[in-house]
């Protein structure tokens, strides 16, 4: 659900959404979120100082308290 919820959020805010892969790494209490997007929309996705990357970060997060796991979203290139 988490994977699904990234992705959706990351192929709205890009000019190649078919270039968007999450790869969705899991352990007992925490799930690893690797955001991984074309090189010309990288900046898109982290947003002046950072702050689409962190309202993404954000919402994520906000989505796994419900299920009482610990999230993390990690942009990789």
């Amino acid at each position: 659900m988490m994977k699904e919820l990234l992705e959706s959020i990351a192929r709205a805010l890009v000019d190649f959404p078919d270039e968007v892969f999450v790869n969705e790494i899991q352990n007992e209490k925490s799930i690893i979120l690797e955001l991984k997007v074309a090189k010309d929309d990288m900046g898109k996705v982290i947003g002046k100082q950072g702050r689409i990357a962190k309202a993404i970060r954000t919402v994520v997060k906000a989505a796994a308290v419900k299920d009482n796991r610990r999230v993390v979203v990690d942009i990789i290139q």
